[in-house]
């Protein structure tokens, strides 16, 4: 479903003169109001006056998260405090936290993209929304919450966490669509089994899943163990929260909010423009923000865009699904290594469970080594030790294979490996320690 076909099916040109509009307004705006980026502007000799057409961002300057700490609590605001009516910011788990504050406007934008998000995953207004997604500071709960409001679906503000009364709730409520990260899904679902609870012979049958990366395979494991069908949305909280970009009926690449958030995709090193297609570091542009608007703000992010006609009928651009980012990507002995090429390869082995966890460390010859412990299933652990060892050499071969270097694998029971109501932690890189 298409929930507003005025903007998500837009002609490129149109959307083009209506970008140029908001990129002018957003920098005399700033240059006027926020003196962290009158001197930023000043530094690279540009002027609002400099801003002619798109392709005069590059002009402009980047912001990056370390940015956004050093103006913490409230350097960045860019409209009277009192218009302000709401704040969201980060964990801060490795510094300050990155501050959002909205406007009543900037909360009616937000209704607006996470609309769209949610009525591209099917959502209507009979749907009866089980929103896991973290409440509170966290951009995700409210964020799913206010989409389905303005799509008119019933909401079930559940939070995270819980998981027996969430499953309780899903069955005496009959939700039909559930929207959380993925780990926790694949969570639910393991609780569910356990619990005797046939997931597949309830309503629910479709979810909305995003804040950490997933692959398409871990897609295919919530989709088979649901009954359902499973999207991906994406959004950050220094942005708007989730929102910016969404999948639709396709599968195929993360439709962009053009008219919200302009869209670059730069080389990580030079932070010129990648060529078109090309993989590279997603930048975003908050075009109509009011309370806290970002120039070019770097995602860390890694993808690229998707320019092909999408039989949706949207017209806006579209992002190929997170490969990693540029800060949490690992570097072993020389080697780019993303977390999700490894998710990747263990849901094509059979016998593994879709959980892991990947510890780096550097031994006493001071070369990096990693760890992959890898959940399997229990009847493994019951047949002959052959089996078992059969099975952890086959994961060894199939990574070195798709990494490039060893890895050693440490096979585990089920349910060892600790699980998260929110984002699932993958990594530890205890060489930084």
């Amino acid at each position: 479903m298409i929930f507003n076909a005025e903007y998500e099916c837009m002609e490129s040109g149109a959307r083009r003169k209506l970008q140029l509009a908001h990129l002018k307004n957003l920098v005399e705006t700033l240059y006027e109001r926020v003196p962290f980026y009158r001197e930023k502007m000043d530094g690279l000799g540009v002027r609002p006056a400099d801003i002619h057409r798109l392709d005069d961002i590059q002009k402009l300057p980047f912001t990056t998260k370390d940015d956004l700490r050093e103006m913490y609590p409230r350097g960045l605001l860019a409209c009277p405090k009192d218009r302000i009516v709401e704040v969201h910011m980060s964990s801060g788990t490795t510094g300050k936290p990155v501050v959002d504050e909205y406007t009543l406007g900037d909360i009616n934008i937000w209704r607006e993209a996470m609309a769209r998000t949610m009525a591209a995953g099917g959502c209507t207004k009979d749907d009866i929304v089980q929103n896991c997604y973290g409440y509170g500071l966290f951009t995700g709960g409210p964020g799913a919450h206010y989409g389905a409001l303005a799509i008119g679906a019933e909401v079930l503000p559940m939070s995270s966490g819980n998981t027996a009364r969430q499953l309780m709730v899903m069955q005496d409520f009959g939700s039909t669509m559930l929207t959380c990260t993925p780990s926790y899904a694949l969570y639910m679902a393991e609780e569910a089994a356990d619990a005797g609870i046939d997931l597949k012979k309830l309503p629910i049958s479709k979810g909305c899943f995003g804040a950490e990366p997933w692959s398409e395979n871990m897609r295919k494991e919530i989709e088979k163990r649901y009954g359902m069908k499973a999207y991906d949305i994406y959004g950050l909280t220094e942005i708007i929260g989730p929102g910016v970009s969404f999948e639709c009926e396709a599968q195929n690449g993360l439709h962009i909010n053009e008219d919200l958030f302009f869209p670059e995709i730069i080389d990580p090193e030079t932070g010129k423009h990648a060529g078109e297609g090309e993989k590279g570091e997603l930048v975003f542009t908050t075009l109509t923000k009011e309370g806290t608007p970002l120039l070019r703000y770097r995602t860390r992010d890694i993808t690229y865009f998707m320019n092909d006609e999408c039989p949706c009928g949207r017209t806006t651009v579209r992002m190929h699904r997170l490969f990693g980012r540029t800060d949490d990507m690992l570097i072993i002995r020389g080697v780019n290594v993303f977390p999700s090429q490894i998710e990747h390869a263990l849901f094509e082995i059979e016998g593994t469970e879709p959980q892991y966890l990947i510890v780096v460390d550097r031994g006493a010859t001071h070369l990096d080594e990693v760890e992959l412990q890898v959940e399997v299933k229990q009847e493994f652990f019951s047949d002959e030790t052959k089996n078992l060892e059969s099975l952890r050499s086959k994961i060894q071969n199939v990574m070195k294979s798709k990494l490039q270097i060893g890895v050693r694998v440490k096979l585990v029971e089920p349910k060892t490996i600790e699980r998260s109501v929110g984002k699932a932690r993958r990594v530890i890189d205890k060489r930084q320690i």
